[in-house]
Formats: structure tokens, sequence, C-alpha cells
């Protein structure tokens, strides 16, 4: 079968003759949503099986989102350099490389171990989010790309869900000892249910990386559109022109500055979730809190489908604003009420922040080139070190003065996206006087 370059074939005609590498496409989608929120399951566990406070628990994100940080750019780069599709198999392998790492972290009882390998899973994640994001928003026409990347978002839930399933039923064990029973414990067997914590991880994580290479091998066997393919030279001067071309562009710099901003809201929100539920709700069992976060992303699941929706009748700048001031008034409530409706507060949350990364994505790239999307994609996705910075100083909040003081820091991340949707909006209207 022959595959036509995707600048020169209409979307329609694109979208009939790839319809398997659409699929797998968008499966992606799925695959970094599970690991993604895997890690919140990992907060509350490696905090049991560790001893740690909030501040060290938090770098679990701090470690996964720091891979995105460091590796979106060289993404972006081999992207170009090489093609979509071997930025994507080069990404599964890392993830698979990553998960594997968890066996012998948990056979050395050793967190730091734990923390490189979530570095190595985020490395190849930033290869897939770089990837999927960009090629999904000109699969067609390029007023419906916020549209389009909603959509295929709407599958990242699923993952995330899954991920949340996989950790509650399969990594806790719903063992929970009290600092006195750890107390009262000898010191062999203390350290036994330390390992055996730890260890937890093991099996599922294996499972995870088994899959991942199947994926990788299966998309390396698949026919990609020729874009996806082929990849082309990238002189040094151009690739700094490309970057100093980007950085001129107010839109583009303020969809960085908002990303930043979303994703340690939302990495926040539901890494402290089961903590902020037990701490309000006294008593609570683990595996009853982390059902207000499956709760959680089914409603984020229900609000990226709702939003696409949306989207055919509202701008996406406008309905980002509207979400963004709800979600502020939200996190407000949970600061103020540190019990069963905060708790209800933060779950409601997740519906009004699905349709932020993916809208913020999207406004972001509107209007350029192709080379400029490939390594603008990177800058943007570079922007997720949000999770790790903003979780690791909610940590440190919550240590202070308690967790619920810690939902203030997302409370002003959403202001700050509140304003880039009120400049987005202003900047439509003033191109629209044009």
């Amino acid at each position: 079968m022959h595959f036509e370059d995707t600048s020169t074939v209409a979307p329609n005609s694109l979208a009939r003759a790839a319809i398997l590498p659409l699929v797998l496409i968008v499966s992606l989608f799925f695959l970094w949503g599970m690991a993604n929120n895997l890690n919140d399951i990992l907060i509350k566990q490696f905090k049991k099986a560790f001893e740690l406070s909030d501040f060290q628990a938090g770098l679990v994100q701090s470690a996964f989102y720091l891979g995105y940080f460091v590796f979106a750019i060289p993404a972006g780069m081999f992207m170009r350099r090489y093609s979509y599709k071997a930025a994507i198999i080069l990404g599964l392998l890392l993830y698979a490389a990553g998960a594997f790492l968890f066996y012998p972290a948990a056979q050395a009882h050793t967190y730091n171990l734990f923390l490189l390998a979530l570095f190595v899973i985020a490395s190849g994640l930033a290869f897939l989010e770089t990837t999927a994001n960009p090629l999904v928003t000109v699969l067609g026409p390029a007023e419906g790309a916020a549209r389009r990347l909603n959509l295929a978002q709407a599958f990242n839930p699923l993952g995330s869900i899954t991920g949340i399933l996989i950790g509650q039923h399969f990594i806790f064990s719903g063992v929970e000892h009290s600092a006195a029973d750890l107390e009262a414990m000898t010191p062999a067997a203390r350290q036994a249910f330390y390992v055996a914590e730890s260890s937890a991880v093991q099996t599922p994580y294996l499972v995870i990386g088994a899959v991942v290479v199947l994926w990788a091998l299966l998309i390396a066997l698949t026919r990609f559109p020729a874009t996806a393919v082929t990849g082309a030279a990238e002189p040094a001067g151009q690739r700094h022109g490309i970057f100093g071309r980007l950085l001129r562009r107010p839109r583009f710099v303020l969809a960085i500055v908002a990303q930043f901003f979303y994703v340690g809201a939302q990495v926040g929100i539901w890494s402290f979730l089961i903590r902020y539920v037990q701490d309000g709700l006294p008593g609570t069992p683990e595996k009853s809190a982390a059902t207000y976060l499956t709760v959680s992303l089914v409603l984020f699941m229900v609000g990226r489908f709702v939003g696409t929706a949306l989207l055919r009748y509202l701008p996406p700048a406008r309905l980002l604003g509207i979400f963004a001031l709800i979600n502020l008034a939200l996190c407000s409530v949970a600061v103020a009420s540190p019990h069963v409706i905060g708790a209800y507060a933060l779950v409601a949350s997740s519906f009004f922040m699905s349709v932020m990364f993916p809208t913020i994505f999207a406004l972001g790239l509107e209007g350029l080139g192709d080379d400029e999307r490939k390594l603008g994609s990177s800058l943007i996705v570079m922007a997720i070190i949000g999770g790790a910075i903003l979780t690791a100083l909610m940590g440190a909040v919550s240590d202070q003065a308690g967790i619920h003081w810690a939902m203030a820091v997302p409370a002003l991340c959403f202001a700050v996206i509140l304003w880039f949707a009120f400049a987005s909006t202003q900047g439509a209207r003033a191109a629209g006087r044009a």
C-alpha cells in the first residue's frame, strides 16, 4: 500500500488511508496515562514502605517530570531528524526499560533506584508526548486542532483509571500500621513489612514493561504515512532560528507558562488526594481513599468528551477560561473546608481540568509551520516540569501547614491559566479586527 505525504493529502483521505496508525497513536495516550497516575499510588505506597515525609514522597513526581524536562527537546530533535514513527518506538522502549528497573529497585529496597526507574519511564514518555500531540493537530483542518486533540486526549483518562485500579488492587496491600504499631514491632518484623510493601510493585511493572515492548513491535511492523516515517536533515543554524522565532511569539511563550502551572495543578491534586482524604476523613482506609481518585479520573474522562462537544460552540480560549475560574473556586473550597466538602471539591475539579492540557497545547501551536510545530511541541512538553516543582512545593507546604493549605498551590495555578485564557481571547479578537 502506498502512503502519500500528509501535507498534500486531504484530511479525510488521510484518515481513510491510515486507520491503523491513527488507532496506534491514540493508544499512546492510554499508555502514558496509566504510567502517570500509577505515580499517585506510588506516592502513598513509598511513603509507607520507606517512612517518608510528604516532601520526600513528592519526589516521586519530581523524578518523573524531570525526565520530561530533560528529554523533551532531544525528543523533538530526534523526531525532526528521523520520523514520528522512530520517535514513538524509541519512547516505548525507554518506557519499558524504566518499568523493568522496578524489579531490581524492589530487590534492593532502595528509594533512589525507584526514582531512577521513574526518570527512565518519563524519558520515554517525553518522546511519546512530544510526538503524538503535534501529529494529532495536523491530521485535519487547522481550525479543528483543539477539538481533535481533546478527543484523542479523552483516551488518556482510560489509562489513568487503569493505572489507579492496578495500584488499588495489585499494589496496595490494605495493611496500614500506625506509628505505635510500628514502634511495637521487632526491628526484623518492621523491616520485613517495609520490604514486602516495596516489593508489591514488582509484578505490575514487569507486566506493564512486557505490554509496552509488544506495542513497540506492533508499531514497528505497521506502515505509517510518509511524513511519519521519513525525517529531514537538521542544520544547527536553522534549528536555532526556529527556536528564536518561537520565543518571539507571545502566545506560544504564554502557553509554555500556562502548561507549567496546569501540569503542576493536576499532578499536585491527584498526588495528594488520597492523603487529603485520609487527613480530612480520619479512619478512611487507603483502598477506600483511592476510590476518590478513581472517581476523579472518571470525571476527567467525561469532561474530555463534554469539552470536545462544547468546543463546537465555544472558542477554545473562552472554554479554558471558564473552566479555570471554576477550578480556582473549587481549590479555594478545598483550602477552607478540609473535610468531606473539600474532598468533593477536589474530585469535581478533575472534570474542569479535562480540557486544559490539550487546549493550551493547541492554542500554543496555532498558526505554526511543521518544523516550528515539532520543536514547539518539545518546549511545551518541557513545561511538564511543573509537575515536579509544584508537587514538591505542595509537599513542603503540607509538612509545614497541613495538607489542606497545600491546595492553595493549585488554586494559584488555575489563576495563571485564567490569565492565559484571557490573553488568548484578547489576542484572537485583535487578530479578527486586523
